[in-house]
């Protein structure tokens, strides 16, 4: 696996805007991905060294339109800390 296919897109919340402070970025990966690969991917793209790499996998949600039921999509999302000194310029403003 490429590592542009690993990394889909990053994921900016509110509370993942408070964890850029401690060094921590999170983005949307591909639910095949193990955080090994994970890591790999974040240091080949942005050049930077990843210290720990947490993952969860974020069920889908129920949602209904009138007498529609259907879900949300599932992803799987990783929490990627860098060491200390370290910024991804992406997340930057």
């Amino acid at each position: 696996m490429d590592a542009r296919d690993i990394l889909i897109r990053p994921l900016v919340t509110e509370h993942s805007t408070d964890l850029m402070q401690d060094g921590k970025f999170v983005f949307v990966v591909d639910k095949r991905a193990n955080k090994i690969q994970i890591a790999d991917a974040v240091e080949e793209i942005f050049k930077v060294n990843v210290v720990a790499v947490n993952t969860i996998n974020v069920k889908g949600k129920t949602k209904r339109r009138g007498r529609t039921v259907g879900t949300t999509a599932a992803y799987k999302k990783a929490i990627v800390k860098l060491e200390a000194g370290q910024t991804i310029e992406f997340f930057t403003p």
